[in-house]
């Protein structure tokens, strides 16, 4: 195949799985088989079940929750049986840290010990940090928050800045389940649902996919027009564990962080006898002070006084065009809308004036600025941009660019990864550690379904168990796969201590340490061990639900 047919064949539209998904599954399916002979749960191999499991988001305690679960699932003898898994948020970071090892699930015992060390164990220096932050600024067009996000927060959690990608281990794998990470396009609320995988990436209900290494290249008409580097682990881990970025109080978060790390830049500053470093410096730790004052209703004009007097003293002040007297703190929209023109605003001014003398370090903090007051997350190029296909909505095919973000933030657990029809899901397993409603994911999932036409089980909750759930929940329908749902904390393996524990793990705070970690993952462990005959019981019902068929 000639070299332009070759870029031309990374967009795939179709609702048919990759021809490498294809061929893993059918490998997949006799080690399924095999578990199940073990397990006494007698089937033809023409009949052999797809099983999925799904990790809900959660941040670190969705992490922590879903490898806890997985070393019970492996004890019980029925990680084998899983075809799939796919996560949400916090879930893929547990995933990301797996498959970082070739074949983990059959060394998981080690890899347990590994991860917890690792989470337990020293941050990621901010020299590091820096330096990741650095990388993704100048080697990509696009730069967002997504980047600040993976280099100042995962990287909190996780310990690690992890740069390998999903095409270098993709054949690496072939005793483990088929991994699928999920994300939504913010812009495209209909059938948004993304998914990326070790061989492509795309919209699972529209059905619309590029190679995962051409993800966020510049594509015209279904050519690769302009490479762009493939998506790292790290910047993964932030795409789809982005949720916790959404709504104000984050928005404080991310510039009290910006205003944190000041410590080490100031430290660089000093090593260099550049006063129009350290002016321009100024200006954006005071933009960063003004913009943390609007957001707690607080009068910033002292900042802004500042931002003047310096940027005068550069010979740039005169140009800003918004001045303080157009701010009104009364009015928390107008606020917001002044202060992302204020900062664009001073923004462009200080770069106009520092570009030319190359002070690349603060360029990087004048860009985070400039995404901060966008509030841009998750930009990349529209690998369906003019492509010219009736069966994808106008929309995907006129965008130059798409924003991607956390799925949580549409539905909590990855559901829609696996009701595309050609995966032919038998049970789905979803493991759930949202915080809040303990049933709100498969309601929603349920809702949605609805909706768009898609066979799910109806959902029916005993209204006392809201607030005290269950440990184990079964969903079944005509033509649709058997749901088993398990929320985190329950009252069998809490009892009555449910709400202590939501507020010893909560979602957003600092890193667990390494007893919390085992405390957690004990927690979550019971869930599986002790609903191991439940769980064969459902396996052997979905096997002769197929026989009958």
């Amino acid at each position: 195949m000639s070299a332009s047919k070759l870029q031309e064949s990374e967009v795939r539209i179709a609702h048919s799985l990759h021809t490498k998904e294809e061929e893993f599954v059918v490998k997949r399916r006799q080690k399924v088989f095999q578990s199940l002979q073990k397990l006494k749960i007698h089937c033809s191999q023409d009949k052999v079940p797809h099983f999925a499991l799904l990790g809900s988001g959660g941040g670190q305690r969705a992490m922590v929750g879903l490898l806890g679960s997985l070393v019970q699932l492996d004890k019980a003898g029925l990680l084998d049986c899983i075809l799939y898994l796919s996560g949400v948020s916090g879930s893929t970071w547990c995933m990301a840290s797996l498959y970082q090892e070739p074949d983990w699930s059959t060394k998981l015992e080690t890899m347990k010990n590994k991860i917890i060390k690792r989470l337990s164990g020293p941050k990621v220096s901010w020299g590091d940090a820096f330096a990741k932050l650095k990388k993704y600024y100048y080697e990509k067009d696009i730069f967002s928050l997504t980047d600040v996000w993976a280099v100042l927060v995962v990287t909190e959690y996780v310990k690690e800045i992890d740069e390998n990608t999903l095409t270098e281990k993709q054949n690496q794998h072939s005793e483990d389940p088929f991994p699928i990470y999920t994300v939504i396009d913010k812009q495209y609320k209909q059938n948004s649902w993304f998914e990326i995988s070790p061989h492509e990436a795309g919209y699972s209900l529209t059905g619309a996919f590029v190679g995962t290494s051409s993800f966020g290249s510049q594509f015209d008409k279904g050519s690769k027009k302009k490479p762009q580097p493939e998506t790292d682990m790290l910047y993964l881990q932030a795409l789809c564990g982005s949720a916790l970025a959404d709504g104000e109080e984050i928005k404080k978060f991310l510039w009290q962080k910006i205003k944190g790390e000041a410590a080490f830049q100031d430290s660089l500053l000093h090593k260099v006898d550049t006063p129009p470093a350290e002016k321009g410096y100024q200006v954006l730790m005071d933009l960063v002070d003004m913009n943390l004052a609007v957001l707690n209703g607080k009068e910033p004009s002292a900042f802004e006084q500042s931002i003047r007097t310096t940027l005068n003293a550069l010979g740039g002040g005169k140009k800003l065009i918004f001045p303080t007297e157009k701010l009104n703190l009364a009015d928390k929209q107008a606020a917001k809308l002044y202060m992302k023109q204020y900062t664009e605003d001073v923004c462009n001014n200080l770069s106009s004036w520092l570009k030319p003398l190359c002070i690349c370090f603060t360029e990087v903090w004048i860009k985070i600025c400039k995404c901060m007051a966008q509030w841009l997350w998750g930009r990349k190029y529209d690998f369906l941009h003019n492509m010219d296909d009736e069966t994808v909505p106008h929309t995907l095919l006129k965008s130059e660019k798409r924003d991607y973000e956390d799925a949580g933030l549409l539905l909590n657990s990855p559901y829609f990864s696996m009701l595309r029809e050609e995966r032919n899901i038998d049970l789905i397993i979803s493991l759930d550690f949202s915080e809040g409603d303990p049933f709100m994911t498969v309601r929603e999932a349920a809702d949605m379904c609805k909706k768009l036409k898609i066979p799910f089980p109806e959902v029916n909750i005993p209204s006392e168990d809201v607030e005290k759930p269950k440990d184990f929940y079964v969903f079944k329908g005509k033509n649709a796969p058997t749901v088993i749902h398990i929320p985190l904390f329950n009252v069998v393996n809490c009892g009555d201590n449910i709400e202590a524990w939501w507020n010893n793990y909560g979602t957003f705070q600092d890193s667990y340490s390494a007893e919390m970690i085992t405390d957690l993952m004990d927690v979550a462990g019971k869930n599986i061990s002790n609903n191991r005959e439940k769980l064969k019981e459902q396996i052997q019902a979905v096997i002769e639900q197929k026989l009958h068929k």
